[in-house]
């Protein structure tokens, strides 16, 4: 046992110098993507950019879902504790954001209207940095690991719904998967947990009201959408504050109210849009029956029609409890627990959850903010940046995780 437990503090150890000796590498490296962002499931370049990378570190690889990217690490120790058919996935996502970045930086987007707002960048460089160190350290530790570099989070139906179908799941079958995110409001140099429900599934509502038009002075002449739509948007909301129990999370949030084109003139029709979200599956495919039956019966007894579609989006993300657990005391073996806190609930989504609704998962956050630099905007914005130093801290706790971690 002893001798097991030194070996474990000598892998910590290589690991930490390794993404020391790296993370100016993996800094450029992060750099490079943030300048040369691509949209979800048009990640060619990036794509093509990583399986250059995993080639050069002689890591085997295959492309799934036209874009993506799967690499094995096959461990060269072998102790015959059973450990060898450990299998541990990896996640990172690849695609950027519709906006325009405004960060004076010289690795400013060149590509117009597109940026890495929500870190995926830093996200495919602490995996490509984990996978470095993966593969330098073989020979110390047991079982595989597999590297899931996966297109489209940011969009319907999610990449990780596409990977699981082609089979990212299986040959070989991992028994965790662990997916890091940057996290704008946490501190540099912290990683954060929690067990249980994380994340929000998320849906996305599509709603045309249909009436009569006509002249906006004579409103008795006319079945007037908009004031049905409005009448529409009030009910949405009491749906959810008289409905759901108010210990359960949940948000309807209309985003799109699009009607009309002058003053005098009622029109024919009203196009709404908004999302919803929940962190409970029951109640939440319970909601899209009430929104349904609720909104139609209103629409219908003001003189209305309407059309309705709910695009069912990515599920809730459930970290395993125990896996979790497991994890944050990794964590704190790694980088101490005093740089190890809770992850607050939030009510964003991420096609994480397809994942963990197959096997154990456990969805962590890396601190990347720094107020010092002036670097503490949020996910989705144009200003949103990352204190580079982070990527140290998010490979090698990815290698860790990677190479102990038993399920």
């Amino acid at each position: 046992m002893q001798v097991f437990v030194f070996l474990r503090i000598m892998l910590k150890d290589q690991i930490l110098s390794l993404a020391k000796k790296y993370k100016e590498e993996f800094i450029e490296i992060r750099r490079h993507l943030h300048a040369n962002p691509e949209l979800s499931y048009q990640e060619f370049e990036t794509s093509r950019f990583v399986q250059s990378k995993l080639q050069e570190y002689g890591i085997p690889f295959k492309v799934m879902a036209e874009t993506g990217v799967v690499g094995i690490i096959e461990g060269g120790l072998r102790q015959s504790s059973g450990h060898q058919n450990r299998c541990i996935a990896l996640r990172a996502d690849m695609d950027a954001l519709p906006i325009v970045e405004e960060n004076d930086v010289a690795y400013k987007s060149k590509n117009n209207g597109i940026m890495h707002a929500c870190g995926h960048d830093a996200h495919t460089t602490c995996l490509l940095g984990a996978a470095k160190i993966l593969i330098e350290l073989k020979e110390h530790w047991e079982g595989t690991v597999k590297l899931i570099f996966q297109p489209g989070e940011e969009k319907n139906p999610g990449g990780a719904s596409i990977m699981i179908k082609e089979g990212v799941l299986e040959n070989p079958k991992p028994q965790a998967i662990f997916g890091l995110h940057v996290h704008p409001g946490l501190q540099i140099g912290q990683l954060s947990f929690r067990g249980g429900k994380v994340m929000a599934s998320a849906d996305e509502l599509y709603m045309t009201v249909k009436g009569k038009g006509g002249h906006a002075a004579a409103p008795h002449h006319t079945v007037d959408p908009i004031l049905i739509a409005s009448h529409l948007v009030v009910s949405l909301q009491q749906i959810i504050s008289r409905n759901r129990n108010p210990h359960n999370p949940s948000v309807l949030s209309i985003t799109a109210f699009n009607a009309g084109t002058t003053t005098n003139v009622i029109p024919n029709e009203v196009k709404l849009m908004g999302t919803f979200r929940a962190m409970d599956e029951a109640w939440r495919f319970e909601a899209h029956e009430l929104i349904k039956r609720i909104a139609t019966l209103l629409v219908e007894s003001m003189g209305g029609t309407l059309d309705l579609h709910i695009d069912v989006g990515y599920p809730t993300v459930y970290n395993n409890e125990a896996l979790n657990e497991k994890a944050k005391q990794k964590a704190a073996e790694l980088i101490g627990a005093g740089h190890v806190e809770e992850t607050e609930l939030r009510m964003g989504a991420e096609d994480f959850g397809y994942y963990t609704q197959q096997i154990p998962g456990c969805f962590f956050r890396l601190g990347v903010m720094n107020k010092e630099k002036g670097i503490s905007s949020g996910v989705h914005t144009p200003t949103f940046n990352i204190d580079e130093h982070a990527l140290e801290t998010g490979m090698a706790m990815m290698a860790w995780l990677g190479c102990t971690v038993e399920p």
